[in-house]
């Protein structure tokens, strides 16, 4: 029990300052503690929500076993070795399941191997695609030598993808016409929580992503109150996690990493509203859903996967979640867009978009226009936002340090002229 105590996280209201992580740690916490709520008579001001930045001391459940070294084995791999995000991945209890086995060494996508390659098949019904076919576009589908690309039902998943983001969206006004007690900076807040929690259980992208929709599904129909924000955000994610991980976090988990502010029962009872409100329709197309598929156009058949690129575009479409006004556009909208001022950012002399990136996106360079303004300045501001979580995520090693990219503040308006992609197409 006392190492247990010694290895436990401060609360967000500790005054214990951090200490440097050790050589032997399994792995870095996540902040825990009051981050939103009154429960402990907190004092909460009306504008916004403060974090106390707590330490990076490595914790453990108080009955979970020791884990096998086998898991903080991935986090000390040369820096030499080019490695797929996927490699660092894990779920939160990888020690009750370790013959299970992820993406191999040789696979540099970022992507799970089986989704990464989603291509789109021809269709007679793209012929009223609003382009010219000055250049011959990159026949994706055409290469089915492996049966997990799908290429017969890719095109039909697409189109499910598109109808399905327009049915399951949130309002994009419930801050000002709903809720009488949360604000959009607590909504930041949770959000930037929630990604270190995903980093502290190494959960898969699609968790995170599907966690924040389920929040503001929610928020969009339900009166909540600031104390009970940061219990909606655990629930959201241990639903979230239900539906997505190999091994999801048990509740008691999720109990610990708010610092025991709420009883299980509670985290129970709001898993229970949420699934009602929601009607148990689990499924929600993501920016991450399309981004699968977009990278495949950005890479080209031809060429070899950029994980640069993914990193940056992955990273862009994370700052996203952190921005309440973002709900405004439609997630394929900001996967496009994330593609685009990804490869802006790579290479400012490159024209982003082409007639093939037009042509499986089904946006236009100019569609993307207001899109890829706010996501430029989300990334120009990041280094000095008070919401870390996404920034200091990306810059690590095992994501290209692509956080640390210098973003630039002027993308030329010729870059959003429809006319002008396939002249410059690659």
């Amino acid at each position: 029990m006392s190492n247990t105590n010694q290895n436990r996280r401060p609360s967000f209201t500790s005054s214990v300052k951090p200490i440097s992580n050790t050589a032997v740690m399994a792995k870095k916490r996540a902040p825990l503690g009051n981050i939103t709520n009154q429960k402990n008579e907190s004092q909460i001001p009306n504008s916004s929500v403060y974090f106390a930045h707590c330490s990076n001391k490595s914790a453990k459940l108080k009955q979970a076993p020791t884990q096998p070294q086998t898991q903080a084995s991935s986090s000390s791999k040369s820096d030499d070795e080019s490695m797929s995000i996927d490699e660092t991945k894990s779920t939160c209890d990888s020690y009750k399941s370790p013959r299970v086995e992820y993406i191999d060494n040789e696979d540099v996508s970022i992507e799970r191997k089986a989704f990464s390659n989603l291509y789109i098949t021809p269709s007679s019904e793209t012929t009223n695609v609003n382009y010219c076919r000055k250049y011959v576009l990159s026949e994706m589908e055409n290469n089915d030598a492996d049966p997990q690309l799908c290429p017969t039902f890719a095109c039909d998943i697409y189109n499910h993808l598109r109808a399905a983001e327009a049915k399951k969206r949130p309002a994009v006004d419930y801050m000002e016409t709903v809720q009488k007690d949360v604000n959009s900076s607590m909504r930041g807040i949770l959000v930037d929580w929630l990604v270190e929690v995903s980093e502290e259980y190494r959960l898969v992208p699609e968790t995170l992503y599907l966690t924040v929709n389920y929040i503001d599904r929610y928020l969009s129909g339900n009166v909540i109150s600031r104390h009970k924000l940061q219990l909606l955000g655990v629930a959201c994610m241990m639903v979230a996690a239900k539906y997505e991980e190999i091994c999801a976090p048990q509740v008691e988990e999720f109990c610990y990493i708010t610092d025991n502010t709420y009883l299980k029962d509670e985290v129970l009872d709001m898993e229970s509203a949420v699934l009602n409100y929601l009607k148990f329709e689990m499924s929600a197309s993501t920016a991450k859903c399309f981004l699968r598929r977009f990278f495949r156009a950005a890479h080209g058949v031809n060429e070899a996967p950029c994980m640069q690129l993914e990193c940056m575009a992955n990273y862009i479409a994370e700052l996203s979640l952190l921005e309440y006004t973002m709900l405004s556009h439609s997630p394929s909208l900001v996967a496009a867009s994330a593609i685009f001022l990804a490869t802006y950012i790579l290479d400012p002399t490159r024209r982003p978009w082409n007639s093939t990136l037009q042509h499986y996106t089904q946006y236009g360079a100019m569609e993307l226009r207001g899109c890829v303004k706010d996501l430029q300045r989300f990334c120009s501001n990041a280094h000095v936002s008070t919401l870390p979580a996404v920034r200091d995520k990306y810059s690590q090693h095992k994501y290209k340090f692509v956080a640390k990219k210098f973003c630039p503040s002027i993308i030329p308006p010729e870059f959003f002229n429809n006319s002008c992609i396939d002249q410059f197409s690659n």
